[in-house]
């Protein structure tokens, strides 16, 4: 559904995306990881038309941006950090006028205001002047007109950016509403947000793209060795005393009650034999000690 191929992006002399290739299936959500002056709002930008490349290739919704500018656009809603609202007009009035620079047709405009109005839960302050809501519901009103033409595509910089956190997780759970109703591409800081709300991640770093994949695949491909938090609710010194002495262990710390386990491999046979041998002391939680924190900061560093 997003297909970006060679993507290069030059101010003069400084290079800000560098040889991007990044390919997002239909109805996925990635998200779009990387330190600041990484690439993201530019690649971002160029994905939506804001911006030119100096080479490489966009694909949305199978159109070509360059050559099919018009029909690839149609197809993409986006949503800047900072959406341009025009803060002297009612949010129901705003979401009209965006559905007209859409070009919805004017029988279905206004079931189409309406839908955004519902699904970004507007529909209480529709009337309200946009200049006296909330920061929260400015960020909804930015997701109402980036849906209001029901595009196959979503691009969300920075959708919960300033939010406090009651209005993050509202505006977590409207994006998680639009799984599988569109494609969306979702730039974050917020690296629990990444883990919540996206299929898997691509991370950047000085403009190229450094690693792709979901967790598990992320520490296939970055690290030597997994690692495993076990807690158990009996002797932890006794538990590592009885591993350590089982093939699958190849090292243990133990933190209080919790055993961090380096395993010989990462196969699911070797996991479960390490399990196994720990639910005798009262296994509560087994899961991987390297979550994407860890993995992103080795991405980004290697």
């Amino acid at each position: 559904m997003i297909e970006v191929v060679g993507l290069v992006r030059r101010y003069g002399d400084v290079v800000a995306v560098d040889g991007l290739d990044l390919t997002v299936a239909d109805g996925e959500i990635v998200g779009l990881l990387g330190p600041n002056g990484a690439g993201k709002t530019t690649t971002l930008r160029i994905l939506c038309g804001c911006l030119g490349p100096t080479a490489g290739t966009v694909r949305i919704a199978g159109h070509d941006l360059a050559r099919e500018g018009r029909a690839a656009r149609a197809a993409l809603g986006y949503l800047p950090e900072l959406p341009p609202l025009y803060q002297q007009m009612t949010v129901e009035a705003f979401i009209d006028h965006a559905a007209r620079l859409r070009r919805v047709p004017a029988n279905s405009r206004r079931e189409a205001v309406a839908d955004a109005l519902r699904r970004t839960d507007l529909e209480g302050v529709r009337r309200r002047l946009i200049a006296h809501l909330s920061k929260g519901f400015r960020q909804r009103v930015g997701l109402a007109q980036a849906l209001v033409h029901r595009p196959r595509v979503l691009v969300l910089d920075e959708p919960t950016s300033g939010l406090d956190p009651a209005q993050m997780a509202s505006m977590r759970a409207l994006i998680r509403e639009l799984r599988g109703q569109a494609t969306i591409l979702l730039s974050t800081h917020l690296l629990s947000e990444a883990t919540s709300l996206c299929d898997r991640v691509a991370i950047l770093a000085g403009g190229r793209l450094v690693a792709t994949g979901t967790e598990d695949e992320l520490r296939d491909a970055l690290l030597d060795r997994r690692r495993v938090r076990l807690v158990v609710t009996g002797d932890a010194g006794a538990c590592a005393a009885a591993l350590r002495s089982r093939a699958e262990a190849e090292d243990i710390i133990v933190e209080g009650a919790e055993l961090l386990v380096t395993l010989v491999d990462s196969s699911p046979e070797t996991l479960a034999g390490l399990n196994a041998a720990a639910s005798s002391f009262g296994l509560l939680r087994s899961g991987p000690a390297d979550g994407l924190e860890e993995l992103f900061l080795r991405a980004v560093s290697s």
